[in-house]
């Protein structure tokens, strides 16, 4: 479906396992995407420059998500991630959400126990995170270079928080880490 700009509505059934690399490139007109609870994966820029799309939802079954996945959404203003499983998001030289400078919310689901490496890297315009008492573990630069992120609250269920989590997180006025951290990377 590469291209096809006129597509303003997807919904990916319940039997489809992987959404392939660039599956849905360039499909600028496309404002609601509905993915099924047996998607495992996403590919490399499977959503890139889908500019209409203003809110997605990675359902539980995803446990992996290439890079630059949503790369360019820039109407792009909510992410709910209920990706339970989901242990590798882009990379550290890509981030599956480059571009989205209107990302502002991000909506952590209820099981999820792992926010994966790079998971929301670059994402500029996010302004605020609520990471809650589900969250074990929160990965090497999830949050790199969130410029916009002035407030961040982590649950008591967080025992590690990877490397770089908040590099370059130059707006961030305060944080609290709870007592269940027994690491911090550098």
């Amino acid at each position: 479906f590469r291209g096809c700009s006129n597509l303003t509505t997807l919904n990916i059934g319940e039997s489809v396992k992987t959404i392939p690399d660039y599956a849905f490139y360039n499909c600028t007109g496309l404002t609601k995407v509905t993915i099924g609870n047996s998607v495992t994966s996403i590919g490399y820029e499977a959503f890139y420059n889908c500019s209409g799309l203003t809110e997605v939802t990675i359902p539980n079954s995803v446990t992996s998500i290439s890079e630059d996945a949503f790369e360019d959404c820039t109407g792009l203003t909510t992410v709910n991630f209920n990706a339970e499983n989901c242990t590798t998001m882009g990379s550290s030289s890509y981030s599956i959400f480059q571009g989205c400078s209107n990302l502002t919310a991000v909506n952590i689901g209820e099981s999820v126990k792992i926010i994966p490496d790079n998971a929301f890297r670059e994402c500029t315009g996010l302004t605020q995170v609520t990471i809650g008492n589900s969250v074990t573990s929160i990965g090497s630069s999830a949050f790199y270079n969130c410029t916009g992120l002035t407030q961040v609250t982590i649950g008591n269920s967080v025992t590690s928080i990877g490397g770089s989590a908040f590099y370059k997180c130059t707006g961030l006025t305060e944080i609290t880490i709870p007592n269940s951290v027994t690491g911090i990377g550098g």
